[in-house]
């Protein structure tokens, strides 16, 4: 299957990550390298673009989109987790901007084989790096009932986590569970009546809890986040694109602790601490797709942008 992936609020991230012909850029998530593409475009002699992706099939793809601006990109595959490493071995030490653009891609969704999606037969499997062995598989057949029952509920805000649980652990003492299909309707038959009339599908919520726990997203974008507060540039800016309120919940607080100055106790008359805010909200919320984004890319209408700007003479210390 050809790599396809639109590239949600494009015009947004250009504009957010203010883009300086002769600066040092990563793209974490590359992807299909459609934001890759606007960045580089934006490059002037001198500057850099280092593409991270930890799934192949991205990094070919975009190897391919990009190769007109070869001279400017550098390709790495890696877990965005880990880009603090990865600027080190580069020997980069500090960036004018960083991208995140989180979750699953359209390509890894549609690419039946690979296991992401309710609506095609599949192998349990869900890598986004598919050099890993841990899979779907082993989540589902080798998980106790109160370990799904967690992932579920934490990670996929599934109110039935507990009934999918149990019916998951009753199907695989008869066999194990092997595809996707046959886990959608387990997790369907575990589902009440009034549950089965929402819009969405009801295995919607499980799969997502099962792919996050597979690929460790939410410990990476903590890691990932905090890490790119650190590699900022003064007045270079972070963006990060999320489709879960969980990753955006992590973004939103890393953020406003980032922005805080003084954290002494409100009943001191003066600071004590010293300490000063690392980063600047761009913008007072999140910026989310317009209409004829969403017209033409309905996948685009969870998608959260926040950006942040490092502040020059801030408490490199963190938090």
């Amino acid at each position: 299957m050809e790599f396809s992936h639109k590239s949600v609020l494009a015009q947004e991230c250009m504009e957010g990550l203010r883009i300086h012909p002769q600066g040092i850029y990563m793209d974490a998530t590359t992807g299909g390298g459609g934001h890759s593409l606007g960045i580089v475009q934006r490059l002037g002699e001198g500057g850099r673009l280092i593409c991270i992706d930890r799934d192949d099939d991205a990094l070919q793809a975009a190897g391919k989109r990009l190769e007109p601006y070869r001279d400017k990109i550098t390709f790495v595959k890696s877990n965005f987790s880990d880009i603090a490493a990865v600027a080190k071995d580069l020997g980069i030490s500090q960036v004018d901007g960083i991208l995140f653009d989180l979750g699953v891609s359209s390509y890894q969704l549609d690419a039946m084989e690979r296991g992401f999606s309710y609506m095609n037969d599949a192998p349990l499997d869900m890598r986004m790096d598919r050099s890993q062995s841990f899979t779907a598989g082993d989540v589902v057949n080798g998980y106790s009932q109160e370990e799904l029952k967690r992932i579920l509920w934490d990670y996929g805000e599934e109110r039935y986590s507990g009934r999918i649980a149990a019916a998951i652990c009753r199907r695989r003492e008869e066999k194990p569970i092997q595809s996707t299909v046959e886990l959608a309707e387990i997790i369907r038959g575990a589902m009440p009546p009034q549950a089965l009339r929402e819009k969405q599908h009801p295995a919607k919520r499980s799969f997502q809890a099962i792919r996050i726990e597979v690929n460790g997203e939410l410990r990476a974008v903590e890691q990932a986040v905090q890490d790119s507060v650190d590699l900022l540039a003064p007045g270079g800016r972070l963006a990060v694109i999320s489709f879960h309120s969980l990753e955006d919940r992590i973004v939103k607080n890393i953020f406003a602790q980032q922005a805080k100055g003084c954290i002494c106790p409100p009943e001191f008359p003066v600071c004590v601490c010293g300490r000063k805010p690392r980063l600047k909200l761009v913008h007072r919320g999140v910026i989310t797709a317009g209409e004829e984004e969403l017209r033409d890319n309905p996948r685009a209408r969870s998608a959260k942008l926040r950006v942040a700007e490092k502040i020059e003479g801030g408490d490199d210390n963190g938090i």
